[in-house]
């Protein structure tokens, strides 16, 4: 499947990929300046089941790397730079892992590359969290207006699904080749921890954690985000 896509910039091509519930309009907007200004073509998707992406969200990530490859085809490019955050940087990583001929350097944050003993109760914790996301109304509204027709309440809820996760996937490096950059917030504990094991599982990754930055690092620290990227792209 095609997905819809916001372009910017020429020069090489770089994709940034949103997080889960998000669209690729509504974030990786600094990044976006920033890099058109510095000669990147600037892809941002939507995937599918978010904006104007749609498609049926079993096999997701399966389906998304597809997706993928069929929208890049479409756009007529051959190999491109690649990040993406949190559901967006585990769509990077299987991506890159799949088409490697067709990545250039690969960033992602807010992965896991294994299960963490208290799993079971972060999903618990989700699951609430999106319990008061549907009962709050102008969160509703916002979600309803990015993601028109799609179900976007069924989309989130499916990310807490046992099997959901694809930590076989995740934290299968071993055979990667490109250049890759782990980047997280320091304020998440477990993803600080989980770069870490990423550097040990494959010497080659490089990591960089951003201070006063989580989950969504590339939001909340957008200028350290951006300068970090590109020195690794430039290094790579």
């Amino acid at each position: 499947m095609i997905l819809h896509t916001y372009v910017s910039g020429e020069g090489e091509p770089l994709v940034l990929i949103h997080s889960g519930g998000m669209t690729g309009d509504t974030e990786y907007n600094e990044q976006s300046e920033f890099f058109s200004a510095e000669n990147f073509k600037v892809i941002r998707p939507d995937l599918r089941g978010h904006g104007k992406s749609f498609g049926k969200i079993d096999y997701y990530f399966v389906q998304c790397v597809q997706d993928l490859k069929e929208t890049l085809d479409h756009l007529g490019i051959e190999r491109c730079h690649i990040a993406g955050v949190s559901i967006g940087g585990i769509a990077a990583l299987l991506f890159a892992k799949e088409y490697p001929e067709k990545v250039k350097s690969l960033c992602f944050s807010g992965v896991l590359p294994k299960e963490p003993a208290n799993w079971a109760e972060l999903i618990k914790e989700e699951a609430q969290h999106y319990e008061h996301l549907f009962a709050n109304e102008e969160a509703v509204a916002f979600l309803n207006e990015i993601h028109g027709e799609n179900d976007w309440k069924s989309l989130l809820q499916s990310f807490n699904e046992a099997d959901f996760y694809p930590f076989h996937a995740t934290g299968d490096v071993y055979g990667i080749e490109i250049p890759v950059l782990c980047l997280v917030g320091e304020n998440q504990e477990l993803e600080v921890e989980a770069a870490i094991v990423y550097k040990q599982l494959h010497s080659a990754i490089n990591i960089a954690v951003i201070p006063f930055a989580g989950h969504l690092v590339h939001r909340e620290q957008p200028d350290l985000y951006s300068q970090t990227l590109y020195a690794f792209l430039k290094n790579s």
